[in-house]
């Protein structure tokens, strides 16, 4: 029986809110394929994407074009769908250097990475989630639209289980080895599994503290129930179990032996149109390189850069529209819900994936790093995905004249629930605009508020941080230039009031939930361009939109086109806000947002669960997990956060004592 989706929330729709959900929901009950949300900050668009789930019912995919953002849908999701599967689904890298070639220099770069076990976890747990139940919500970066293995083979590569019924155990441990687990004894661990007489303890490898151990008597399973793997705790018996691939990429030995002989069949018809050429170096090197990955995936299944032979093992064609995410969702329920957030952002960042991946692919092909089917590991052109989904609703507080231009339905939702108006915005001459601010700012800190500063270079940002600290204020900056865990610990840093200001370019713009802003300033605000536009300027306002004395200050020389039609949109906004307000006697007031809920992030937790897992790491685990930290405790101590270097080092003194 299929669970319906049911949204768990102590408020009802109000403001635009009830208007929006039903002529959105209505237009994708109607068929329509593509449909908008035009919803200002503070608006609740969240809560509006989750009533319009609930409504249409339908498996759903949100996606967003940053990590940080998707932490942050994933949390409020979390507590929107208590009942139903919410998934989250982005890069499993820490680190991620792809291999590439420089010809002007013959400089080859090795692939290096350092895959996240936990967010490799949470992506098996989403395509699993997929393949056994329809109540999925999946929050997902736009690594959902790279190439994955086929969810068809994905689901053939099972194993089932069910109490009373005859397995022969020997079969059984080699059908999890071609699963892509691994025997381990001594170290249980995700996608592993152990033996101890009759019974066969699995850890699948998308479950999160919950192991198998399955009975038997013979050859009949007499019991299955689930564990913890550190306590040894029984959690639950069940009757019937269905076990997934450890890996997206894992197929059957059948398929594999298929891959293998059409991918030496390529790279004969590659060595030859070599030897043709006379392009010995590069015969040689593509000949050495593919021999030895076609020996370690006839031995163990797997090799490094697999992906790179995608269209054989999915035994897709040249060019076709490889397997992503979205087809596990058709695999399922092929009428399927896609939101894209932040969509005017969002589209333009999947519209630019495929063109620098093929670039970047074509010199290696070229001088023989890679086959030519490697080309066919990429992401979905735009064309390809922008028709794939049944069903798109772009969000945005500002979107593109695409998203509108092809929608059936576009619903405004512009008064805000909380009755709080869109900030006042004050034009201001920039010649002193340093010093300015720097008093203006000192009042906003006496009430307890935060405030929002963004210039337009990464070097402005270090050297005004830089500034107004030695004037004795509490000052960070955040650029592109940190890394998703950090953004997310300065995030969190300025909500709790661990310092005042925060200074970024163009991070600060889409999504953040910052009711504690009550000041946005926006230096050089008529240097048009990019991050000077009507829709930056706009997002960047609506910043100081949740806070009740929220205000914007645009330091300028002159009032540019963008400037003015920013100023002219927030006037109207404002104006019907106040009429909404007078009609049903509301009185404004700041958002109010739990910090445990907004800001508990996923890459949180994961450092938590590393060293939480201390006492049954093997010493070479242990040794990398010193080293990664003892990373940070330099990082910290060069930036001047010694308390957060002593963290580190107390840490790793306790690792290094076991």
């Amino acid at each position: 029986m299929k669970k319906p989706f049911e949204v768990s929330s102590p408020y009802a729709p109000s403001g635009d809110q009830p208007q929006a959900i039903d002529i959105l929901s209505n237009s994708i009950l109607e068929n329509n394929q593509y449909q908008t949300l035009l919803g200002v900050t503070g608006s609740g668009k969240t809560y509006t994407m989750a009533k319009i789930i609930e409504k249409v019912q339908k498996p759903t995919l949100i996606m967003t074009h940053n990590k940080t953002l998707a932490a942050q849908l994933y949390s409020e999701f979390k507590s929107f769908f208590p009942n139903n599967r919410v998934e989250y689904f982005i890069s499993y890298y820490d680190y991620y250097q792809p291999e590439a070639y420089i010809p002007r220099q013959d400089l080859f770069i090795e692939k290096d990475s350092s895959i996240n076990d936990e967010l490799e976890r949470l992506r098996l747990s989403a395509t699993a989630s997929l393949l056994s139940h329809e109540d999925v919500i999946v929050i997902a970066s736009v690594s959902a639209n790279y190439g994955l293995g086929s969810p068809d083979e994905y689901k053939q590569v099972i194993q089932y289980l069910s109490v009373g019924e005859n397995y022969n155990q020997k079969k059984l441990l080699l059908r999890l080895v071609e699963m892509g687990y691994k025997r381990d004894d001594k170290f249980f661990d995700r996608a592993k599994f152990r033996v101890n007489g009759e019974a066969i303890d699995i850890y699948p490898a998308y479950s999160d503290e919950e192991a198998l151990r399955v009975e038997f008597f013979g050859d009949e399973v007499e019991q299955i129930y689930t564990f913890h793997p550190l306590t040894n705790k029984k959690i639950k018996n069940l009757k019937e179990v269905t076990i997934y691939a450890s890996s997206q990429f894992i197929v059957s030995q059948e398929k594999l032996a298929l891959a293998v002989k059409s991918i030496e069949e390529e790279l004969g018809n590659r060595l030859e149109f070599y030897a043709k050429e006379g392009r010995w170096i590069e015969h040689n090197r593509l000949k050495q390189r593919v021999e030895f990955d076609l020996e370690m995936i006839e031995g163990t299944g797997m090799c490094k850069g697999i992906e790179n032979y995608s269209r054989h093992l999915t035994g897709k064609k040249e060019g076709e529209t490889p397997f992503s995410l979205l087809d596990y969702f058709e695999s399922i329920n092929k009428d399927y819900l896609l939101i894209v957030d932040e969509s005017h952002v969002s589209l333009s960042q999947f519209r630019g994936m495929y063109a620098g991946d093929r670039s970047r692919k074509e010199v290696l092909v070229e001088y023989g790093f890679r086959l030519p089917s490697a080309l066919d590991n990429r992401p979905l052109m735009f064309d390809e995905y922008i028709t794939k989904a049944p069903h798109f609703l772009f969000v945005s507080a500002t979107p593109n004249e695409l998203e509108l231009n092809i929608s059936a339905s576009i619903a405004h939702q512009v008064v805000r629930p909380t009755g709080l108006l869109d900030p006042e915005i004050e034009v201001i001459d920039s010649t002193n605009q340093v010093e300015d601010l720097y008093d203006r700012m000192k009042s906003v800190i006496q009430r307890n508020e935060r405030v929002l500063i963004t210039v337009l270079t990464k070097k402005m940002a270090e050297e005004l941080a830089t500034y107004y600290n030695d004037l004795g204020l509490k000052v960070k900056y955040m650029h592109s230039d940190l890394d998703s865990i950090e953004r997310n610990q300065i995030i969190r840093g300025l909500r709790v009031g661990e310092f005042d200001i925060l200074i970024g370019i163009n991070l600060l713009r889409e999504g953040l939930d910052l009711p504690e802003v009550s000041l946005v300033a926006i230096l050089d605000a008529d240097k048009e361009g990019f991050l000077r536009s009507t829709t930056s300027l706009i997002q960047t306002a609506g910043r100081g939109a949740r806070n009740l004395n929220g205000k914007v200050l645009m330091y300028a020389k002159r009032i540019t086109k963008s400037m003015k039609e920013t100023i002219d949109i927030t006037s109207e906004r404002r104006l019907k806000q106040i009429e909404y307000n007078k009609l049903h006697n509301i009185t404004p007031k700041s958002t109010i947002r739990e910090l445990d809920i907004n800001l508990k992030t996923v890459e949180d937790e994961i450092v938590a669960s590393k060293l939480a897992k201390l006492d049954k790491m093997p010493k070479k685990e242990r040794e990398k997990l010193v080293n990664e930290l003892k990373a940070k405790m330099l990082e910290a101590s060069k930036k001047l956060e010694f308390e957060e270097a002593v963290r580190l080092r107390d840490e790793i003194a306790k690792i290094r004592k076991m």
